[in-house]
């Protein structure tokens, strides 16, 4: 079955096969484009059918290794700057920083990032994505690198990232 085949499923809602959305991802992951990927992710992570933003990135967070946990962090810092993030989940990311967050951007190391719980990450992904929406799809191409982990958010999370992944294949 090929890739469009697979995303064909997903474009009605009753034809998915909760069972199979798993395997099907896998199978679309490897071939589509990481821009496609990115882009089905980011429309999990604005889905009203899945968990707000911030537990997802969370999650993610929680099941990551610290360079990929550097690696969302630093995507939410250029979004919208260390400044504005260093009073977020009690103050975590300013300690870690040494008190960063004039007009340079920080960046966070895979050590530094290891210091910073998933909770506290799920909340500065929160209040990045009220500073500015449009961390939903940078956070959605970070994690098109990174398929295995996206796969733990659940058979609803990967159909709907199907299902937008379809409607941008017509």
């Amino acid at each position: 079955m090929g890739i469009l085949d697979i995303l064909q499923q997903y474009a009605d809602p009753s034809r998915v096969q909760p069972d199979r959305v798993n395997d099907h991802f896998d199978q679309v992951a490897q071939q589509a484009s990481p821009q496609d990927l990115g882009s089905g992710v980011a429309a999990a992570f604005r889905s009203d059918a899945t968990p707000p933003f911030g537990q997802m990135i969370g999650d993610l967070f929680g099941r990551s290794d610290p360079q990929q946990r550097a690696g969302i962090l630093n995507q939410i810092i250029q979004s919208v700057g260390a400044g504005g993030l260093a009073s977020v989940g009690g103050g975590v990311l300013g300690r870690i920083l040494g008190g960063a967050g004039g007009t340079a951007p920080a960046t966070i190391t895979p050590e530094q990032a290891s210091q910073i719980s998933p909770a506290d990450a799920g909340a500065i992904a929160a209040h990045a994505e009220k500073k500015d929406p449009s961390i939903m799809d940078r956070a959605g191409e970070f994690y098109a690198q990174h398929p295995d982990l996206v796969k733990g958010l659940g058979a609803a999370a990967l159909a709907i990232a199907l299902g937008r992944m379809h409607s941008s294949q017509r």
